[in-house]
């Protein structure tokens, strides 16, 4: 009865696996054929396409509805391009153990083997097919979307590059003047048709309570909201701390979110009468982007440029400087905010070329005014922080590059308004301002995030070198570039596309390096670093100290494991990722040509640490010698070894020259070493008595070794004394020195005891004429004044011909 149980237990199980395997294999064919794009819709949308390119008549706007659907079907082929993957790898390794087919001369194959390779070539052709496919739908999608790139751009090029008539000719004043005229009249027209409809007025008299709020919530907060947040900000905030800095910035919003609410509200009650017409409509629709300009440069202003003593902003500017800046900043906000509203309006009444190239040159030269002037403010405000020019720092650097761009702006677009490139001068000077705001603003950003680390860290000295506080900053230039690159002409589009490149990544063989590859990677390779670092703490404290390795086994063992699983946690990294070594053979080969040329020292040093770390000819602690440098093997990498000298400095010794090269060991196994010490007597003294007290001061010293025996050897004559040397094996060689300098005080004090002389150099003097000595005779009448200086020029090596020495 047990055993029919569990037979029928076991076919349950047996039917309950083959069916979690059959639906397994069904959601994967349905997700395959979910992931299998509609290649006839595709068709119809290229070959659109590619007749929109080629006849080239279609709109901007259009040009680009069509690159973001392309877009989204690049998107599709790409992920179809991961079909079958799992299948593809599986099939491809069956061939790969089947091995390659025999060559034309070699024996033929097994029938049963051919017939199985041919199978899995066939099912692996059909598995391939679709991502075949994936893929070149993939290549011809992006080669429309750059077709259509290039013809939006040269598009964009012809319409700066397009120069209009002249704004100074006298004969184009009439039509600009007309052209206002003509839109104020229609405008006007506008809204008294609105007041003449019932049905408009009926609307109008149902809103009335809405737009009664709006108007009042409008007026309040443009009239009281920037005094309301003003004082705000000084009842929470006290100046000269970095809490007060952050509650400040945080509160200094309010006087851009405030007054635009305020817009907001204004424009909700003027589009909730319906009074106005096409015209009203473009004048309203711009009102608050137009504002929002103005606001923003009023609170630039207010936080680089601030009134009053003991606050100088970020640039530090003197109070006459700052109070210019601050004008020159909110006159060119509320320019720029005024043109985006006088702009919709010109074009919405389809002035002609002339009148809005009149009408914009007053702005062009306004605008270039001010920038003139803001550059010099910044460029001359800057380079007087240094006492030259070449001495302000590296900010200051920037500031005065910037003042100087700004300054030939500054020049540059009026003129090309002058000469009829109405187009390039606006984008011109429009985009230098908002890169100035958007420049500023990062700025802002930056001294945020370090006055919050600040505060975070509570220690202002922490922050100035933690590296944080850096990455953020350098993060925060890194965000603003997009936004730069739009304000210069860039299109989003441009932007996706470079986003869409860097997501899809590129190849190398088979292999694709994506974002997700490499972050795959790196973590993969974090987790086995991570886990290395932790297995040679455990060796280093729990494990190696328990066995009989010395200290430089030790240190070798965990240096050896250090290595290898480092190299092991790479290997599982590319593997993870996804990357196919076999793939990198042609990058491993241009590697070894470079390392042939350029890296042999390298190559030659980490082999030769391998080398030492195995052999262990010297170890962690050892004394040694390399050529000049004598000290204390301290650190063994993998380049190189650090020796401690003597005198307390590290040398840096590459392995190759330990390995290759001849190096002195003092202690290597054990720390016994020999001491010579020379000594040399007078001529005359009894040599077997200068033997037997010798050998008992190195026998009563205590770092002399008894077995083997101090020897007292008589090494021979010298030319000023007899010579001998003591010969001992010390217990520490490492104390040699110490020894050497008792053992001399002890021979010292012994000889002195027993009269034995030390001998030292002696000089005799042959004086070669001794007449000259003498006085009269054949001096040839000299007096003996003069002959006792020719004595003391002799003495002094004057007269070398007078004294002539020999040692004896």
């Amino acid at each position: 009865m047990t055993a029919a149980m569990a037979g029928f237990s076991r076919r349950w199980a047996a039917l309950v696996a083959w069916l979690a395997l059959s639906l397994t294999l069904l959601a994967g064919a349905a997700a395959a054929q979910s992931l299998a794009p509609d290649y006839e819709a595709w068709e119809s949308v290229a070959v659109r396409a590619e007749e929109a390119v080629e006849t080239g008549g279609a709109s901007t706007f259009a040009f680009e509805r069509l690159r973001a659907e392309l877009a989204g079907w690049r998107d599709d082929f790409l992920d179809a391009q991961a079909i079958n993957a799992a299948r593809i790898d599986t099939v491809e390794s069956q061939l790969a153990a089947l091995g390659e087919p025999p060559g034309e001369d070699e024996p033929a194959e097994e029938p049963r083997i051919a017939e199985r390779r041919r199978a899995l070539q066939a099912q692996l052709g059909e598995l391939r097919a679709p991502v075949q496919l994936a893929q070149e739908a993939h290549t011809r999608a992006t080669g429309l979307i750059g077709e259509i790139d290039a013809t939006v751009r040269a598009r964009q090029a012809r319409s700066l590059g397009a120069q209009g008539p002249l704004p100074l000719n006298p004969a184009n004043w009439p039509e600009a003047a007309g052209a206002v005229q003509d839109g104020v009249t229609e405008l006007v027209a506008e809204v008294s048709t609105g007041l003449d409809s019932d049905a408009r007025r009926q609307t109008l008299r149902r809103e009335l309570p809405a737009i009664l709020v709006f108007l009042l919530l409008a007026f309040v907060l443009l009239a009281r909201g920037q005094i309301w947040v003003r004082r705000l900000a000084r009842r929470v905030s006290r100046p000269g701390t970095r809490k007060a800095s952050v509650l400040s910035f945080f509160v200094s919003l309010g006087l851009i979110a405030v007054p635009f609410a305020g817009l907001l509200a204004l424009f909700a009650a003027a589009t909730a009468t319906t009074l106005t017409g096409l015209r009203g409509d473009a004048v309203l629709a711009a009102l608050p982007l137009g504002g929002l300009v103005v606001l923003l440069a009023h609170w630039l202003a207010e936080r680089y440029f601030p009134d009053g003593e003991g606050r100088t902003g970020p640039l530090d500017l003197a109070e006459a400087t700052r109070r210019q800046a601050h004008w020159l900043t909110t006159l060119l906000g509320w320019i720029v905010g005024l043109t985006l509203i006088g702009r919709n309006f010109l074009l919405v009444n389809d002035t002609s070329t002339a009148a809005y190239a009149v009408l914009m040159f007053p702005v062009a030269v306004a605008l270039g005014l001010i920038l003139f002037q803001f550059g010099r403010l910044l460029a001359g405000a800057a380079q007087a922080e240094g006492e030259e020019p070449g001495t302000t720092q590296f900010r200051g650097r920037i500031v005065v590059v910037l003042g100087r761009l700004v300054t030939i702006v500054g020049v540059v677009g009026p003129l090309l308004a002058a000469f009829g490139f109405d187009t390039a001068a606006w984008e011109l000077l429009r985009s230098t301002a908002y890169s100035l705001a958007v420049l500023g603003l990062v700025v802002l950003l930056q001294r945020l995030v370090f006055d919050i680390y600040v505060l975070i860290v509570g220690s202002e000295t922490a922050a100035d070198s933690a590296l944080l506080p850096v990455l953020l900053a350098l993060g925060l230039i890194l965000v603003a570039l997009p936004l730069l690159a739009l304000i210069w002409g860039a299109r989003v589009a441009d932007l996706t596309e470079i986003w869409t490149r860097f997501r899809t990544g590129f190849s190398i063989g088979d292999s694709r390096l994506s974002p997700t590859t490499i972050l795959t990677l790196l973590l993969v390779f974090t987790i086995g670093y991570m886990a290395t670092r932790a297995v040679q703490g455990a060796l280093r404290s729990m494990i190696l100290p328990r066995t009989r390795l010395d200290a430089g086994g030790q240190d070798a063992a965990v240096s050896g494991i250090g290595y290898v699983g480092i190299i092991v946690a790479a290997l599982v990294a590319i593997t993870s990722a996804g990357i196919d070594l076999s793939n990198l053979a042609l990058i491993a080969g241009a590697l070894t040509v470079g390392i042939s040329f350029g890296l042999q020292n390298i190559v030659s040093n980490f082999v030769s640490g391998i080398i030492l770390l195995i052999e262990r000819p010297i170890s962690q602690g050892d004394w040694i010698q390399v050529g000049d440098e004598m000290g204390y093997v301290r650190d063994i990498s993998i380049r190189s070894t650090r020796i401690e000298t003597f005198d307390r400095t590290d040398v840096i010794v590459p392995n190759s020259d330990l390995v290759s090269g001849k190096v002195t060991n003092w202690t290597r196994g054990n720390s016994v070493g020999r001491i010579i010490l020379p000594i040399g007597v007078a001529y005359g003294t009894d040599t077997q008595k200068v033997s037997d007290v010798l050998l008992n001061i190195a026998r009563a010293h205590p770092m002399v070794l008894h077995n083997p025996e101090p020897y007292v050897l008589f090494h021979g004559f010298g030319d000023n004394s007899m010579n001998f040397e003591i010969r001992a094996i010390l217990r520490d060689v490492n104390w040699i020195l110490s020894v050497q300098t008792e053992m001399n005080h002890a021979i010292a004090k012994r000889f002195a005891e027993e009269g034995i002389e030390i001998p030292f150099p002696q000089r005799d003097l042959w004086v070669r004429n001794p007449e000259a000595l003498r006085g009269g005779g054949e001096t040839g009448g000299r007096s003996t004044q003069g002959q006792s200086g020719d004595w003391q020029a002799a003495l002094k090596g004057e007269r070398p011909d007078v004294i002539r020495g020999e040692e004896g």
